[in-house]
């Protein structure tokens, strides 16, 4: 029996397929042909947590005050260990007991945000191309996005010029994410300033997402929206313990930054979940607290993959700048290709599996996402397949 008649939401029928899903799909239908897939696809971290983590939760789990329901605000060990971490890396005084909330995953709390405070009909303001949350949180909601189109010759960075005044005093959220998935941009602290400004002129609340704040190379360090006198007024900040900690799939993350949004926030959730594992806090609060040796091997890890594949690239036909923090590499396509077609050619030729740009909006038309998520090796036969395959960046493609 189909319930046919039932019908979806019109939240849910207004949404295309999640990307990573339909890709998902493809990478099944290529396994089955036989093919050796070379996964660069997803922001997946390859390598196993680390191990004192790995031990915390094992012996948190054995502590049966963790098998009753959690605290919906979180344990205040690990809401300790969030702020004690935001006053090392960034000079940030924040109170436990309300600037701060743990996650099941910062793209529930993305998610979650937009309906705590996203009434049909509101605008909200988010760059293109973006990850994906920023956009389909607000959709779900039944809030109206207007893309802030993302520019190469401006190196990705929002440019608030663009928005008009007549847009930016109706919008309600600016959601954005330096350093940037998908483009691995950074943004100058400057940029930071001009947007708690602008913010503040026309009574937008900010929503920064921090998750790759520890993914940076070559001296580079990024900046909290929280840092910039004013931020912490008028903006809330997101992190994730997924990439830096390969906690992917533990699926912990936390706000932190104005007490009344992340009320707001606690509040909805409340009434959704029953907050996270006490153990996977502890897991996570252990993972906060590794020294510094561990965040100086992740991010020599990354570099090097960054430079290998730049440099295998450049051999290819590309040109493309160093990012100076994240895990990707934002790629043009060969020209008179676009996104879609271009990541489904390559891996239907090599078994590489790349991330269309349009994915992340309309302003990723015309570029793909490869993630540095496997050692030299692989990456290596990547690119040895590419060139096997004559995939090249060149004025005349060479593909078939």
């Amino acid at each position: 029996m189909t319930l046919d008649w039932i019908g979806s939401a019109d939240r849910v029928r207004q949404l295309p397929p999640y990307v990573f899903a339909r890709l998902d799909e493809l990478k099944v239908r290529a396994q089955e042909q036989g093919l050796d897939l070379i996964d660069l696809g997803m922001g997946n971290p390859g390598g196993p947590t680390p191990q004192p983590v790995v031990e915390a939760a094992t012996l948190a789990m054995q502590n049966p005050e963790h098998h009753g329901y959690p605290p919906f605000e979180g344990t205040a060990s690990f809401r300790r260990a969030i702020t004690d971490w935001y006053r090392r890396r960034y000079g940030v005084e924040l109170d436990p007991n309300g600037e701060a909330l743990p996650l099941l995953g910062s793209k529930e709390g993305l998610t979650h945000l937009a309906l705590a405070y996203i009434n049909p009909g509101d605008l909200v303001l988010a760059p293109n191309p973006a990850y994906p949350a920023h956009f389909r949180g607000p959709l779900i909601a039944g809030g109206k996005v207007h893309s802030i189109l993302l520019k190469p010759e401006n190196n990705w960075v929002i440019d608030l010029g663009d928005i008009p005044d007549a847009v930016a005093e109706q919008a309600k959220i600016l959601f954005f994410n330096y350093p940037s998935n998908p483009t691995g941009a950074t943004a100058p602290r400057e940029f930071f300033e001009d947007v708690v400004k602008f913010a503040h002129k026309y009574q937008i609340l900010l929503v920064h997402d921090l998750c790759y704040a520890e993914l940076a190379f070559d001296g580079y360090q990024p900046t909290s929206l929280l840092e910039i006198p004013g931020g912490k007024d008028i903006g809330v900040e997101f992190h994730t313990m997924s990439k830096t900690y390969n906690m992917a799939g533990w699926r912990v993350g936390f706000v932190v930054g104005n007490s009344q949004v992340i009320q707001g926030l606690r509040t909805l959730k409340t009434n959704l979940d029953y907050g996270l594992f006490g153990a996977l806090q502890t897991a996570a609060e252990t993972a906060l607290n590794l020294p510094d040796s561990y965040l100086t091997e992740v991010q020599n890890r990354y570099r090097t993959r960054r430079d290998f594949l730049v440099q295998g690239l450049a051999e290819l036909g590309w040109s493309i700048p160093k990012p100076l923090a994240t895990m990707y590499l934002w790629i043009p396509c060969p020209p008179e290709i676009g996104s879609t077609d271009f990541a489904l050619s390559v891996l239907q030729q090599t078994g590489v599996v790349l991330t269309p740009g349009n994915a992340f909006g309309s302003g990723g038309e015309g570029y793909v996402r490869i993630s540095l998520i496997a050692d030299c090796d692989r990456l290596g036969e990547a690119l040895n397949r590419l060139k096997a395959a004559h995939i090249r960046y060149q004025s005349e493609p060479v593909m078939v």
